[in-house]
């Protein structure tokens, strides 16, 4: 295996094994590996005609001690059931979801990068309506499965600042739809608009709310963060997807002696805070140097020297140290996959 660790992109490359897990008759199947990146399903599954179908993403990393650990598989899990429950698909048991994220990681585990490389293990299961139907409602039977693949970091600057644009005419989603779910559709909405911001050198698109465009939602791939006053800010909205790393950030803000709120966010505000985030799975934290305003023509920046801020500097070094083992785990938050 000839894999450049330290210049990997976000993107996939086969491993040797994927782990499957079948929905028939009601009730859920044995586990099975699999050595193809090849499914057969249905022509008039409901995943291809309906949206029927949920995915989660989360990482597995290499510590100075060679072990491997999964970051938060559990979290990710009850999320997957809260996806399932939004698009009446069957629900994948939380010890049924774990286990297979961690036969998959280990089945593939020399291909998780070494310590230091920048790189992770990317962890994707995948949840689709399998079973055919023509009328527009639930499937009887569903594949579960979870597939790896190692990754560099999702934007290509890594931890360095990036330019985000606001852009009033497209919506992420709507209030009481499937934004706070974690459905492929969210994401094909946010195609369009976030092609054209990385065209005009922009890393995402800062979504504003759908009803009003008055308060912030979040970035196309990562929840919105903002600090000021010692205070972590997050947006409170139903169309936004609740991310276990904004989760964490939080936690550990609170850790730093700071506040955090939860809260709508109106977008007037974003001019008073001293430093700007994107976080999820896939960024961890992309700090964001400038919010342009491209329907108003303003710009707002959040840096002085060209740095991150001190606070997400912080942040991201911290989470970072509990993921790779370098610091302890008071939360239980990291999961040591063990030889067997």
């Amino acid at each position: 295996m000839n894999i450049d660790w330290a210049n990997l992109s976000f993107s996939y490359l086969d491993t040797d094994y994927n782990v499957r897990c079948y929905y028939r008759d009601g009730k859920w199947g044995e586990l099975e590996v699999s050595s193809s990146n090849q499914i057969n399903i249905h022509m008039a599954a409901t995943s291809l005609h309906y949206g029927q179908e949920a995915f989660e993403g989360l990482k597995a990393y290499r510590g100075k001690d060679d072990k491997i650990r999964i970051f938060r598989a559990a979290d990710n899990a009850k999320r997957m059931i809260t996806s399932s429950q939004g698009i009446m698909m069957a629900e994948v048991p939380e010890e049924l979801f774990v286990k297979a994220v961690e036969k998959a990681v280990a089945l593939n585990k020399r291909f998780v990068p070494p310590y230091e490389s920048g790189a992770a293990l990317y962890i994707r299961p995948l949840l689709i309506g399998s079973g055919p139907k023509v009328g527009v409602q639930p499937a009887e039977e569903y594949l579960f499965m979870v597939f790896v693949t190692p990754v560099g970091p999702y934007f290509k600057e890594g931890f360095k600042l990036t330019n985000v644009a606001v852009m009033r005419e497209y919506d992420r989603a709507a209030p009481h739809g499937t934004g706070n779910i974690k459905v492929g559709g969210n994401y094909a909405a946010s195609l369009k608009a976030g092609m054209i911001a990385k065209d005009k050198g922009y890393s995402a698109v800062l979504y504003l709310d759908s009803r009003e465009k008055k308060f912030i939602d979040e970035c196309g791939p990562a929840n919105f963060f903002g600090i000021k006053d010692n205070t972590y800010i997050t947006p409170e909205s139903k169309s936004i997807l609740p991310s276990i790393t904004n989760k964490s950030l939080i936690q550990l803000a609170q850790d730093m002696g700071m506040k955090t709120e939860r809260r709508p966010i109106p977008f007037d505000e974003v001019k008073t805070f001293e430093e700007v985030g994107q976080c999820g799975t896939a960024a961890v934290i992309s700090p964001v140097g400038r919010i342009d305003d491209v329907d108003n023509d303003e710009s707002f920046s959040f840096t002085k020297d060209g740095e991150p801020g001190p606070v997400s500097k912080k942040l991201y070094h911290k989470l970072r140290a509990i993921q790779y083992g370098d610091e302890p785990d008071p939360y239980g938050w990291v999961t040591v996959l063990e030889d067997k």
